[in-house]
């Protein structure tokens, strides 16, 4: 599975404006905290990979959500695949204690390298997952994305988010490749 993804910085209050007249359909938030790791073995900020612990509730304005429990996940992000977006291969499973998982990345060798804190709405418009990301020390941002099945169908599911960023009245040539770590970590 490849996650493709176009990413910009944009004012929310005009988005949420444009997706009511577009018919998106809200369909929940969350807040998510990030911890990324460092490879004992390779440096992801070269190789442009990534490891992480995601802790994630329902956003307040959201209630309970199913349980009313935080879910946690590992996520795995291989190298980006495609120069236009930020496409890459992802591992993700969900975990049940946070803390073990914690232990056996650094029993492993691997060190906490920064913590990311966002706070998301998320939409649904033609097929695509159309995201309000507000990232704690970096500001508002728009994220549409999709899955291909293979990397053949990359290119498709690519020029088709380009498509609804434009139907927001968004640049798609003003879309942002590195992640929200790497902004942090560049001061962005």
């Amino acid at each position: 599975m490849y996650e493709v993804e176009v990413k910009v910085r944009a004012d929310h209050d005009a988005v949420r404006s444009t997706l009511d007249e577009a018919g998106a359909e809200r369909v929940g938030g969350v807040t998510q905290i990030d911890t990324y790791y460092d490879a004992p073995h390779r440096d992801f900020a070269e190789t442009d990979e990534a490891l992480r612990i995601r802790e994630e509730r329902p956003a307040e304005s959201d209630g309970e959500g199913e349980d009313g429990e935080p879910v946690t996940k590992a996520t795995y992000k291989g190298p980006l695949v495609d120069a236009d977006s930020k496409t890459r291969e992802e591992h993700e499973t969900r975990v049940d204690d946070a803390e073990a998982a914690r232990e056996l990345f650094e029993g492993l060798g691997f060190e906490p390298a920064a913590v990311v804190e966002k706070h998301r709405t998320f939409f649904e418009l033609d097929g695509y997952t159309v995201t309000l990301d507000r990232v704690e020390g970096l500001g508002e941002f728009v994220e549409v994305e999709a899955e291909a099945d293979t990397e053949r169908d990359v290119d498709a599911v690519r020029e088709g988010a380009f498509e609804v960023l434009r139907r927001l009245g968004l640049d798609p040539d003003a879309g942002i490749r590195t992640s929200y770590l790497g902004l942090l970590l560049d001061g962005e």
